[in-house]
């Protein structure tokens, strides 16, 4: 797995063409529509026209993946200091984040269509302004949004925990997952 990340570092050390001592930035990734954070990860995201991918803290001598393909970013690192990435994407659509990882908006990011998956103990916070906004929360994970969506659905389990502040939506569904009530039931119709 380590030779993986190595190669995956040596590979894109190629797409790097800004440099400073505190970030680099990878003007080489373009059209993202689709992040995938795992690990130790804190990403701030925000809308902006001019694509970029920014990552702070030591990326090349830290245990850290930071990949593009098909319009899918995808950030790994399990080092224990957080790795911080910015990305500002013109066509973010989703977000999915596993393991510690945090994900945060940059001001307020605004998207026609926006989803957010958050696993584990992925956390957001997020001042949104969209048409439509979906967000699914499973095991111990964690949202807290501000802002508008006109449509608004939640998916959760009991588990995770959404913190509304001053966020609102014209129309709104919640779905509940995995409540101890369609358990008693699964474990019930197994008994009989």
């Amino acid at each position: 797995m380590l030779f993986v990340v190595i190669t995956g570092l040596s590979k894109n050390a190629n797409a790097a063409t800004a440099t400073r001592a505190d970030y680099i930035i990878l003007n080489d990734i373009k059209a993202i529509n689709k992040i995938e954070v795992r690990g130790n990860v804190e990403l701030f995201i925000s809308d902006n026209a001019t694509e970029q991918v920014k990552v702070y803290n030591k990326y090349y001598s830290e245990h850290a993946l930071v990949q593009s393909s098909k319009g899918v970013l995808r950030i790994t690192s399990y080092d224990a200091q957080k790795l911080v990435v910015w990305v500002s994407a013109n066509d973010l659509r989703s977000v999915s984040a596993y393991d510690n990882a945090e994900v945060r908006s940059f001001g307020k990011f605004s998207s026609i269509d926006f989803s957010v998956d958050l696993h584990n103990n992925a956390s957001a916070t997020l001042n949104l302004d969209a048409y439509s906004a979906n967000v699914t929360l499973s095991d111990n994970a964690k949202a807290e949004l501000t802002g508008f969506a006109a449509e608004f659905s939640l998916v959760r389990n009991p588990g995770s925990t959404f913190t509304n502040r001053d966020f609102s939506a014209s129309n709104y569904a919640q779905k509940r997952i995995g409540s101890y009530e369609s358990a008693k039931a699964d474990i019930m119709a197994g008994l009989e």
